[in-house]
């Protein structure tokens, strides 16, 4: 479920919430599902698991999951996650096609573009 990459710059936890963050906009972890516990997880992972937790602190403040007292967490629905990206994508494209016929970069190439892609 989750793979660690040790090459990778970035810091373990940083990996965790990012792994865990596709899986749930991807649904393949589906709302109010338990997650693993802290203690499993860094076990399977073996890693310590105060870095598992502040993962799991990334992402319950990202609003990916959610904690219940005595029971651990629990994923959130991602309906809410996903239109938010969805709509931070499309600004961005939006920008970016802004500044791209500014640079004189025709609509007809933006399309060929998109349509290649």
């Amino acid at each position: 479920m989750i793979v660690i990459d040790y090459k990778d710059a970035r810091p373990i936890y940083e990996q965790v919430v990012e792994r865990f963050s596709e899986l749930i906009l991807k649904g393949v972890l589906e709302a109010d599902s338990q997650m693993p516990s802290v203690r499993s997880l860094a076990m399977e992972l073996s890693i310590n698991p105060n870095t598992i937790q502040k993962a799991y602190m990334e992402l319950e403040r990202r609003g990916y999951i959610y904690s219940v007292k005595g029971r651990g967490s629990f994923v959130q629905d991602a309906k809410a996650l996903l239109n938010e990206r969805k709509k931070n994508c499309l600004a961005r494209i939006a920008d970016e096609t802004r500044a791209a016929i500014g640079y004189g970069i025709t609509k007809e190439e933006i399309k060929n573009m998109v349509d290649s892609i």
